[in-house]
């Protein structure tokens, strides 16, 4: 049985300044969205987007993230705490992101890169997909050095069984790591060689919301759930009902791409 190392959040102080660790992992993420977009264009894996564009991507793609990931956790899943403490809301620094709400923001953002470069909005979203789960996976990883969205519990004799103290004594999965490995590193090879071979418009688009929205869907019976606004934690998790309608709408997408327009 393991125990959860209990970090310091703060992986940096000068002064008054501090650096969480939880912020690192997002620049990690935004850097690694850079670096392999630029991969996916010099390797031809991109037709018709510049480099430069790279830049605006990741502008509007932040806002979207950092916007609608906060938004999406005061509003899916903790709404009575931040209309009890208002001002927390802006404390992105402390963790408290909501996966959904960032996708969702990302989605608004990619419509002003679309009409800018003169795009199909499928298009942009064909392209940014296999570049998102190794930043879900450094978004994870964050979470568990946060030592926030522990697992549920679990048999003490499994081997990884780990005690986060600053919840109880009872042994829990590592719900972190699975979802880093899963959501993140397994996703990001299955969906990158997914996309390494032409693919009709919104094929790719289609298959990221199936793929993340199956590996939340289960690693949400190892996360310890969070009742979100319909407090359905002991029956379907917030985060399931969320994935569902992913899972319907990347199947749609799939089948719609690979229908013959008139």
């Amino acid at each position: 049985m393991l125990t959860h190392p209990q970090f310091d959040p703060v992986a940096l102080a000068i002064g008054p300044v501090s650096i969480h660790w939880y912020g690192l992992m997002y620049l990690l993420a935004f850097l690694q969205f850079w670096w392999l977009g630029k991969w996916r264009i010099e390797h031809g894996r991109a037709p018709g987007w510049p480099v430069s564009a790279l830049d605006d991507l990741l502008f509007y793609g932040v806002l979207g993230v950092i916007i609608g990931g906060r938004l999406g956790q005061v509003l899916f899943y903790e709404p009575a705490h931040y209309l009890a403490h208002p001002m927390e809301i802006l404390a992105v620094w402390k963790g408290g992101m909501s996966f959904h709400g960032g996708f969702l923001g990302v989605l608004v953002a990619m419509v002003f890169i679309a009409r800018k470069y003169q795009r199909r909005w499928l298009d942009v979203t064909d392209f940014i997909a296999p570049l998102v789960p190794l930043g879900l996976a450094a978004g994870r990883l964050g979470n568990f050095i946060n030592g926030e969205l522990w697992g549920r519990p679990a048999d003490p004799g499994l081997p990884w069984a780990m005690i986060f103290p600053h919840v109880d004594a009872v042994p829990r999965h590592p719900s972190q790591l699975y979802q880093m490995a899963g959501e993140g590193l397994l996703f990001f090879i299955l969906l990158w060689l997914y996309s390494a071979k032409p693919r009709p418009t919104g094929a790719v688009s289609g298959a990221f919301l199936i793929g993340y929205g199956s590996f939340r869907f289960l690693a949400e019976y190892f996360r310890n759930p969070d009742a979100g606004i319909f407090g359905l934690s002991h029956t379907v998790s917030m985060g399931q009902w969320l994935s569902l309608p992913m899972v319907i709408a990347g199947f749609v997408l799939l089948h719609l791409s690979r229908t013959p327009r008139i």
